[in-house]
């Protein structure tokens, strides 16, 4: 199944995107073999030179490492997988809080909706 990418932003960051949060998620574990990028980029229909762009991306960044003839593996260091959850939690956050208040609301009563709405549903999502 095709990755749903948007034509207004550049594919290879959104390639980094969605391997970095299936990463943060635990879709890929530590340690975890990628698949290879002619398979990522079968599965995300996307050309292979894209895949192999953001991988490259992410490479820098230190959330994947290549094995020379091994392939491609995440990061081990659990203090980067951390932080980097927590920054991309404190996006969403922002994001939303900042569409909250264009709708009018403030931040008290964004909270307290927060609040019924997570013990309406018994503290789970």
């Amino acid at each position: 199944m095709p990755w749903d990418l948007d034509n207004g932003r550049p594919i290879y960051a959104q390639l980094m995107e969605r391997i970095q949060h299936d990463i943060i998620s635990g879709v890929y574990k530590p340690g975890d073999k990628l698949p290879s990028v002619r398979d990522l980029a079968l599965d995300a229909a996307v050309n292979p030179n894209t895949m192999q762009k953001a991988l490259s991306e992410l490479e820098r960044s230190g959330l994947v490492h290549s094995q020379r003839t091994s392939g491609r593996f995440i990061t081990d260091d659990a203090e980067l997988l951390d932080r980097m959850k927590a920054d991309l939690a404190g996006e969403h956050i922002s994001s939303f809080l900042t569409q909250m208040h264009s709708l009018g609301f403030s931040s008290e009563e964004t909270l307290k909706m927060m609040q019924e709405t997570i013990k309406d549903k018994g503290g789970k999502s």
